[in-house]
Parts: C-alpha cells; sequence; structure tokens
C-alpha cells in the first residue's frame, strides 16, 4: 500500500515537472539550432517549394515565432546571442569580422555557454564561431564551450574546409577540434553532414546525470553554394533556369536531414524528452545568393523585414499543451535566449540589469504576452551618409539624432529606419515567377509592422508625432550604449600563409 502511494507521488511529481519546469530540480537539456543566411520563404511551413521536412514536423509539434527577430548579419547576430546585448553595446554593429582583424566579442562579456556552464551544464559548440579568433581567449573553449568542433571564420569551402587569405589566391585550413587544426583530416566530408556527425557524437557521449547544451551552429545555406549532387538531383525539374536557388534549395535541404539526425540521435540517447530544440536563422537571407525573403522587404545586411525578421520555432515536451501546434505572434529576439535559458536552467545571472534580452518562457510556453516592447535593430554610427531623396519634414530640426546615420527600432507596432538602409525591394522568387519591385530610398520611414509586415506604406507624412518618439528613443540608445567601434586594419602577421603553415589560428597569443 505505501509503495502503491509512493508510485502515485512520484508520477504526480513527474506529471508537475512536465507542466511547471521551473519547478523541478531536473533541467532541461537545450538544443539551439542556428542556419546562416536563411530567407524568411525558405522552409516548408512558410509555403516554400523547398523541403524541410524535419524541421516542418518540429515546428508542426512546436511552437512557430512568427514575429521574432534577428540582427542584419553574422558576426552581430552572433554577438547578440552570446551576450544577451544589443550589437551596439559590444562593437559589433558595423558589418562583420574579418578574416585578419585583430579584435573579437569582448573578452569581458559573460557568454551564455558561461552562464549555463555555471548552472551545471556541459556545453558543447559545433560549427560556425565567427566572433573572432586573434587570441587563443577569444575562441568558443574559452568562452564557455567545453568542447568546440569547427570553423573561426565564414564563407569557407564546404568540402575542403579552406578559407582564402584576402588578397591571395591560396587555400588555408579553417577546421577546429577544440585547439587543433584538422582541416586535413576531415577533407572532401560536406561540412553539414560533418557538423551533424559530431553533434551527435558528443550527444551519444554525454553523461545524461548531466544537462546538455549544445549549439549547433550550420556554416549552411551561406555562400558558396555547394552540396552534394545527389541533392541537387530534388530540385532540377523546379529549379532549372536558376542554378544558384536550385543549389540553395538542396543545401537547405540538406541541412533539414541534419536537424532530423541529431534529433534522432537525442531520442535514441534517451535526452529528447527532457529537451527544449530552438531553430533560428542569423540573419535574412541572401538574395544574390540563391535565397527567398518573400513577401518581405530586403534582405541580408538591410535593417528592413527581410534582413532582421528570420524563420523561428521552439519544440518542447515542457510547451503548454494549448500551444502545442500554434502560432506565436508576440515581439521576441534573438537576444532574449540567453536569460530564457538561464531561467530554465533555474539559475541566475549576475549581470541580469545590464542585459537587453529578457526571460520569455512564459510567452513562448504559454503564448502570455511578450516581455518587451522595443527593438533595437541596429544603429551604425559608421555608415552615415546622405540618403538619395530626403523627406519633405526635416526631422533633424527637431531631433538631436542625425537622420543619415543608418539606424533602426521597433517599439509596439512603430519601426523608424533611417538613412541609406540598403536595398529597399521585394523580390519574388523563381518558382513564383522571379520579379523585383524597387522601393523608395527617403531618409526617415515609418511603417506600422502588425498592419505592414511588407513595409510598403511609409507613414511618416501622417505621423510625425511618432517619428519623433522613435528619433528620441534612437538618440537614447545612441548617448547610452553605443560603443564606437574600433576597426583595424586586417594584419599580415595573421596571414596563415607565411605564418601558420595555411592554417587559421589565433595570432596574437
Amino acid at each position: 500500500m505505501l509503495g502503491s502511494a509512493m508510485s502515485l507521488i512520484a508520477l504526480l511529481i513527474s506529471l508537475g515537472c512536465l507542466f511547471h519546469l521551473s519547478h523541478c530540480a531536473t533541467k532541461p537539456n537545450i538544443i539551439f539550432f542556428l542556419a546562416d543566411d536563411l530567407g524568411w520563404h525558405d522552409v516548408g511551413y512558410h509555403d516554400s517549394m523547398i523541403k524541410t521536412p524535419n524541421i516542418d514536423k518540429l515546428a508542426a509539434e512546436g511552437v512557430k515565432l512568427e514575429n521574432y527577430y534577428v540582427t542584419p548579419l553574422c558576426s552581430p547576430s552572433r554577438a547578440v546571442l552570446m551576450t544577451g546585448k544589443y550589437q551596439t553595446r559590444t562593437a559589433m554593429q558595423h558589418h562583420v569580422l574579418k578574416a585578419q582583424e585583430p579584435r573579437c566579442l569582448p573578452l569581458d562579456e559573460v557568454t551564455m555557454p558561461q552562464a549555463l556552464k555555471e548552472n551545471g551544464y556541459t556545453t558543447y559548440m559545433v560549427g560556425k564561431w565567427h566572433l573572432g579568433f586573434c587570441y587563443w581567449n577569444c575562441t568558443p573553449t574559452h568562452r564557455g564551450f567545453d568542447k568546440f568542433f569547427g570553423m573561426y571564420l565564414a564563407a569557407g569551402d564546404y568540402f575542403h574546409h579552406t578559407r582564402t587569405c584576402h588578397g591571395r589566391t591560396a587555400e588555408c585550413y579553417d577546421l577546429h577540434d577544440n585547439h587543433e587544426s584538422v582541416g586535413h583530416l576531415y577533407y572532401g566530408q560536406y561540412s553539414t553532414t560533418l557538423y551533424a556527425e559530431k553533434a551527435q557524437d558528443f550527444i551519444r557521449k554525454h553523461d545524461p546525470e548531466t544537462p546538455l547544451f549544445l549549439y549547433l551552429s550550420f556554416q549552411a545555406v551561406h555562400a558558396p553554394l555547394q552540396v552534394p549532387q545527389h541533392y541537387i538531383s530534388m530540385y532540377r525539374d523546379i529549379y532549372d533556369q536558376d542554378v544558384d536557388r536550385m543549389t540553395y534549395a538542396a543545401m537547405t535541404t540538406c541541412m533539414d536531414e541534419a536537424i532530423g539526425n541529431v534529433t534522432q540521435a537525442l531520442k535514441e540517447s534517451g535526452l529528447l524528452n527532457n529537451s527544449i530544440i530552438v531553430f533560428s536563422t542569423d540573419n535574412g537571407g541572401a538574395v544574390s545568393f540563391g535565397a527567398s525573403n518573400w513577401p518581405l522587404k530586403g534582405h541580408k545586411g538591410t535593417v528592413y523585414e527581410g534582413g532582421v525578421r528570420g524563420p523561428a520555432f521552439v519544440w518542447s515536451p515542457y510547451l503548454k499543451p494549448h500551444v502545442k501546434g500554434t502560432m506565436n505572434n508576440e515581439l521576441l529576439f534573438l537576444g532574449d535566449w540567453m536569460p530564457t535559458f538561464v531561467h530554465l536552467a533555474n539559475g541566475t545571472l549576475k549581470n541580469a540589469e545590464s542585459l537587453d534580452g529578457v526571460n520569455q518562457w512564459a510567452t513562448i510556453s504559454e503564448n502570455k504576452p511578450s516581455a518587451r516592447h522595443e527593438i533595437l535593430h541596429n544603429i551604425d554610427q559608421l555608415e552615415m551618409f546622405p540618403s538619395p531623396r530626403q523627406v519633405p519634414e526635416a526631422f533633424s530640426k527637431y531631433s538631436d539624432f542625425n537622420i543619415n546615420v543608418v539606424s533602426s527600432i521597433r517599439i509596439g507596432r512603430w519601426k523608424l529606419v533611417t538613412g541609406n538602409a540598403g536595398d529597399a525591394s521585394w523580390i519574388k522568387p523563381p518558382e513564383m515567377g522571379y520579379y523585383r519591385t524597387n522601393g523608395e530610398h527617403v531618409a526617415v520611414q515609418l511603417y506600422n509592422i502588425p498592419a505592414d509586415p511588407e513595409e510598403r506604406m511609409n507613414l511618416v507624412p501622417y505621423r510625425p508625432d511618432v517619428v519623433y518618439r522613435l528619433l528620441q528613443r534612437l538618440k537614447f540608445h545612441y548617448d547610452r550604449s553605443v560603443v564606437p567601434v574600433d576597426l583595424k586594419p586586417e594584419l599580415k602577421e595573421a596571414d596563415p600563409v607565411l605564418h601558420f603553415n595555411k592554417t587559421w589560428t589565433p595570432w596574437k597569443g
């Protein structure tokens, strides 16, 4: 009788843990899949012709984040993800880190894996880092990851694991197992598949008594456009007139297969039922390399929706039943993951008050209102030049913020864009009858995003009061938190051809 009662109590406790994660001693495994340059229109559940069955299945069983924002480019997004802070606060707001640039994510920043490690997690990273490597202390195993297998840079060869040095033609290896350069050992193996295999290996060897954090940062689907031939054959009848789109689609399907294989490894290892899986892109798709952000305006590198609004979802048994299989339209941001994950780990952040990210677990798992009302998309003070057309209303007379600076902020339903914000076009993908519609370039743009997610109606002439209020908010952020970018020239001492036997490696100690 006593045994039966104890079993019932144990069952009730386990059920309580399932629906009230924060009350449990058991910490969930956290798996974060980051795609590179994946467009809004390039997952199956966004009505794409690209085949992503594993992504679609996980999204259908989880919650799709349809009002979710990243940054316009690779390095800035990774800085936001790792620190929970806007890229303007880590001097990462201007373009991406270059190969021989002697700087990295500031070493005094507490990173997400460091915070999780302090709360008992074993932390693994596989894939693309792109946050600098001039010092060893800049590299993943010195920034909170127990184990790392992947690349420091971007845009390397998917099969050779090499990247040319700027100004040279020689290919230099960029593949690392912790501190060891291993590109020559895996020459010819496709990186998407290789990274998935390494992630599966980490999962199978992981001690299930310890919570796991796995960050799988794919190289895909970033240029160069490369993929094994049998994936291309799946798309010949669809994209026979557009080789870039065909190859990009094949790369996306290969990445989807990799996600399915890693998820299966979690299941086989008994870890899946205590896991939270997050999928996200790092920025909008690069249209010049086969991506599509249709019907959104803009693309990678712009602060328009096509550059900063990304496909994302969460899968977990810890989601409340009423949110599984739904779309979440609450405002969410890439920088929210750090405080959200530490909350799930039953931990505390020592620097919580300094973060821009907020804990969004109640929003994601229960569909409660978002904990945020604002997102600073960017302020890039180095991109400061007159727009091709100026608006009639000279807002510069009424605000201290320079409207020629490329910037953007979202507050509630309103989004403000200033400066020459880049390609303002809407581009249909080839399968929909490729067509480009060019938008206007003006110094100040205002959009009501819930009513106009495609940013087609500039409301500046109708709501100057809102424009002024958002300009003042940009000025506040500029004064409070924009760290100047100290651009340094790329150094010859970092040249792997001259000094490091054609291997990209830290060069400053």
